[in-house]
């Protein structure tokens, strides 16, 4: 079965798991999906990722290691898709989202390559913003 939106099911994954409070979590890879988890792993929202070369599936795995504080508090508050394959979301460097005020981070795939909201008003690029975590 073809699916339509490969990064909402990432994210929908990772959230559920979260929930479920679940230690790890297996994605199906893809360039898109290593960079979400790289730039979830620098911000502080998971603890951790590795790729896994899988016989049966041609593109791999991404195997994401969940972070928790304390008793199993989530670390990952929420996580949402903004611009999805019917409805694509830009933004400019000088609108670019704020996510809870600055306690968040939004997920913006930009012509430098995919990168925090933060990022991309310091190099003054706007793109595709793709996902918001807080």
């Amino acid at each position: 079965m073809q699916m339509s939106d490969v990064i909402a099911d990432m994210l929908t994954r990772i959230r559920n798991a979260s929930t479920a409070k679940h230690a790890t979590v297996d994605i199906p890879a893809s360039n898109m999906k290593k960079s979400i988890a790289e730039i979830l792993t620098k911000e502080g929202y998971i603890a951790g990722y590795e790729f896994i070369a899988d016989e049966t599936r041609k593109q791999g795995t991404i195997r994401v290691t969940l972070k928790y504080t304390g008793k199993k508090v989530q670390v990952i508050r929420g996580i949402r898709r903004v611009s999805k394959p019917g409805l694509r979301i830009y933004a400019g460097c000088e609108d670019m989202p704020r996510v809870m005020n600055g306690l968040g981070i939004a997920i913006v795939s930009t012509s430098k390559g995919i990168m925090t909201d933060k990022q991309a008003r310091k190099e003054k690029v706007g793109g595709e913003v793709i996902a918001f975590v807080w």
